[in-house]
C-alpha cells in the first residue's frame, strides 16, 4: 500500500495513475493547451481534487518561461485617497487570481526608474499602472519595455498604450446636465486637492474640462476649484466660495474624502441640502450611500476598472489583440442629495 502523501508531495504521475490515463492528459487538462473530452476532464479533476494537487509554481514558470505575477504600480502621494486606492488594489488581486497569478505592490513613488528595474528582473510577467498624468514621466518607457502593460486612466498621448478607465471627461457633463435638469443656474465643482491638479493627474483635470464645457453648453455659471482634506479646511474652502458665490445652488464634490465634511458643513452655514443647495458626488456607491443624506452620485467603478485591466493584460500576456482605449460610460444614481433649486 502507497503510503498516504501530502498536497505538496502530490506529483502529475499520481494525479494521472489515480484517474487512470496519462500523465501528459493531466498536463493538457491543467494547461488548456489541447482538447479533451469532457469525460477524461472531469475525471482527471475529479482524481485532482480527491489527493489535493497543486501545480508547482516553479516548476510551472520553468515550464512556460512565465512567474505568474504581475506588478500592480499603486499611488500612496499626498492628494489620493486610500480606501479608494485599496479598492483597486484589492480587485486587481482578486481579478488576477482568477487567471492563477499573483500580484507585486509597487509604489509609483520610484518614477521610471521603478519600472525599468521591474521589467529589467524575471519577477513579473506584465504591470498594471494606477494614477497616470496628462504629462507622465513613464510613458516613455513603457512603449519600449519587454514586458506588457495596461495604464487604469489616460496619459494626454495615449499611441501605443493599452488604457482603461472611467470616462471622466462624460462624468463631469453628466453631473452637470442632470442639475441643469432640475432648473439649477450657478454651480460648483468641489474638485480633487491642489497636489493632484499640480500633478497633471489625468481624472481630475477630464472630469474639469467636462464639468465647464457641459455647463457652458447649458448657459450656465460654474465655479471650479480644488478641496483640501479634512472638515476644518473643507469648511474654510466653503466659507469662501459662498462668500464669492452666494448664489450658487448646487455643488459637484470629487473628493471622496470631503463628502461627509461638505454635507456636515453646508447647514451649519445656512444651507439646507436639498432645500438651498444640491450636492452631487463623483465617488465609489459606498460614500455616496453612507451620506447623510444619501447623495445622488456618479460611481467610480473600481472594481469593474480593475476587473478589466488585469482581463486586458492577460489577453495581451497571450498575445492576443486588444483594444487600445476602453472608456467606461458613467452612470448617474439620483438619491436624496438633489432636487430643484430654491424658488427666487
Amino acid at each position: 500500500m502507497d503510503p498516504v502523501k501530502s498536497p505538496d508531495q502530490v506529483t502529475i504521475a499520481d494525479v494521472a495513475r489515480h484517474a487512470g490515463v496519462a500523465g501528459s492528459t493531466v498536463s493538457y487538462v491543467l494547461s488548456g493547451k489541447r482538447a479533451i473530452s469532457e469525460v477524461t476532464r472531469n475525471r482527471v479533476l475529479a482524481s485532482v481534487r480527491a489527493l489535493g494537487y497543486h501545480p508547482n509554481a516553479g516548476a510551472r514558470a520553468l515550464a512556460s518561461r512565465r512567474a505568474n505575477v504581475i506588478a500592480l504600480v499603486l499611488p500612496l502621494r499626498s492628494g489620493m485617497q486610500v480606501p479608494v486606492v485599496m479598492q483597486f488594489a484589492m480587485a486587481v488581486v482578486t481579478s488576477a487570481r482568477r487567471f492563477d497569478h499573483d500580484v507585486l505592490l509597487v509604489t509609483s513613488d520610484e518614477g521610471p526608474a521603478g519600472l525599468r528595474r521591474i521589467a529589467a528582473s524575471a519577477m513579473v510577467d506584465g504591470i498594471v499602472l494606477m494614477d497616470v498624468e496628462l504629462d507622465d514621466s513613464r510613458v516613455p518607457l513603457l512603449r519600449e519595455l519587454a514586458r506588457p502593460s495596461v495604464l487604469i486612466g489616460f496619459p494626454a498621448d495615449a499611441a501605443g498604450l493599452t488604457c482603461v478607465d472611467l470616462d471622466f471627461h462624460r462624468a463631469g457633463q453628466v453631473c452637470v446636465e442632470h442639475l441643469a435638469e432640475l432648473g439649477h443656474r450657478q454651480i460648483a465643482l468641489l474638485g480633487a486637492p491642489a497636489a493632484v491638479y499640480d500633478r497633471g493627474t489625468g481624472f481630475a483635470h477630464r472630469t474639469r474640462s467636462g464639468f465647464t464645457e457641459a455647463a457652458a453648453r447649458h448657459g450656465m455659471t460654474a465655479v471650479t476649484r480644488p478641496f483640501e482634506e479634512g472638515a476644518a479646511a473643507v469648511r474654510q474652502g466653503l466659507i469662501e466660495l459662498l462668500d464669492h458665490h452666494p448664489d450658487l445652488s448646487a455643488l459637484v464634490v470629487q473628493n471622496e474624502a470631503a463628502v461627509g465634511p461638505v454635507l456636515a458643513t453646508l447647514p451649519t452655514l445656512g444651507r439646507r441640502v436639498p432645500q438651498d443647495v444640491s450636492v452631487v458626488g463623483i465617488c465609489p456607491d459606498r460614500f455616496a450611500e453612507q451620506a447623510s443624506p444619501m447623495l445622488t452620485s456618479v460611481p467610480v467603478p473600481a472594481e469593474e476598472v480593475a476587473r478589466q485591466a488585469v482581463a486586458l493584460l492577460m489577453s495581451k500576456l497571450r498575445d492576443e489583440p486588444v483594444p487600445a482605449a476602453t472608456l467606461l460610460g458613467p452612470r448617474l444614481t439620483v438619491r436624496d442629495s438633489t432636487a430643484a433649486p430654491p424658488a427666487g
